[in-house]
């Protein structure tokens, strides 16, 4: 039997069906927008993802409320560029509370009319980026340009944040092997003073990525991918001078330093940073992001591509200065410790 959430107004809204009686059943890729947009929820978003039909679409509105977070966004935003915008459908097509949505682009990708729409887009200066599609090197400039506006920091901070968001760009552009780049979209919270950023493509994952290490799993490449010093195109620790392995250590330390969520999901792994309690001490900063506060579900539709996701307070209690010191002391005992071990193996002959 199955438990469908049925959008039909000549159905009841939920309803007990077995899989056998209905025609078509998976004949379309299904994502589910609740009204649980949070990051720290996104598993139970990534939970109900179906993706065994990967050439069809389709996207499924609650009908009452819908909070979306840039991670969901991008993630759709990915798929439907794959699929095509005539291999797109949404549910229900009265979609004219959801204006936000097509400020932020989502519609120009999905077999949706103007007329279903029926809504004025948002100025988005300093509130948000919509849908970004980023295939090149100038593509890349001009998103973290557009992010400037979006981060309310000083000179010398924004530096900071452009540099690594700019890093995760450049990762997937040269690491991804997708045709159609990365996705990328982020908003601004006035009410926390806090960013929310996402960049997902469909490219070839985590795990064959990094299969110079020859992880074992998409839950143990997602792992490599977090710790500090781990590069596709090196056994080296510490990486290269091309890719010293940093970026994703980087976001992940910095939402755990600021109290914020950060997720990464890869084929059949999905891991959730949740956020470290307001009552507790300064966050301490671990290499291994699995023994972290988090959740690591590697029972997930599998996802052909790879998508990242934080959100960053810009208000934190820790001074950006000292947060990056820890970030980077962290980053340098890693990888020492690893580098120690190794040569603490005994090499028999």
């Amino acid at each position: 039997m199955l438990f469908l959430l049925n959008y039909h107004k000549n159905y009841p809204k939920t309803t007990y069906i077995d899989k056998s009686v209905i025609i078509g059943y998976n004949k379309y890729m299904k994502v589910h927008f609740s009204n649980q947009g949070n990051l720290r929820y996104f598993e139970h978003f990534a939970k109900q993802l179906d993706f065994s039909r990967p050439d069809r679409l389709e996207i499924i509105f609650d009908t009452n409320f819908v909070s979306v977070h840039p991670a969901q966004l991008v993630l759709v935003a990915a798929l439907a560029k794959r699929v095509g915008r005539k291999n797109s459908i949404i549910l229900p097509k009265n979609t004219k509370h959801f204006c936000w949505l097509e400020s932020m682009g989502l519609y120009n990708l999905l077999n949706v009319s103007s007329s279903d729409t029926r809504c004025m887009r948002q100025e988005s200066a300093g509130r948000f980026i919509p849908i970004t599609f980023v295939k090149t090197a100038q593509d890349q400039s001009r998103f973290i340009s557009d992010m400037v506006p979006l981060l309310h920091l000083n000179e010398k901070d924004a530096t900071i944040i452009k540099y690594m968001i700019g890093e995760l760009v450049r990762n997937v552009l040269e690491h991804s092997l997708t045709r159609n780049g990365a996705v990328v979209a982020a908003r601004y919270f006035a009410k926390t003073n806090k960013i929310s950023l996402a960049i997902c493509d469909t490219g070839i994952g985590l795990w064959r990525s990094l299969k110079l290490w020859k992880p074992r799993s998409d839950k143990e490449a997602l792992r490599l991918a977090l710790m500090p010093g781990i590069s596709g195109t090196t056994l080296k620790e510490g990486g290269s001078t091309e890719n010293a392995g940093a970026g994703l250590f980087f976001i992940r330390s910095i939402a755990k330093t600021t109290r914020n969520n950060f997720v990464t999901f890869s084929g059949d792994t999905v891991y959730v940073l949740k956020k470290t309690r307001s009552d507790q001490k300064t966050p301490v900063l671990q290499a291994d992001p699995l023994t972290d506060n988090c959740i690591c579900n590697d029972q997930i539709s599998r996802f052909e591509g790879t998508l990242v996701a934080v959100d960053i307070s810009l208000d934190s209690t820790v001074a950006f200065k000292e947060m990056l010191s820890m970030i980077n002391d962290a980053y340098d005992l890693a990888i020492r410790e690893r580098r120690q071990a190794k040569f603490r193996k005994p090499n028999f002959i």
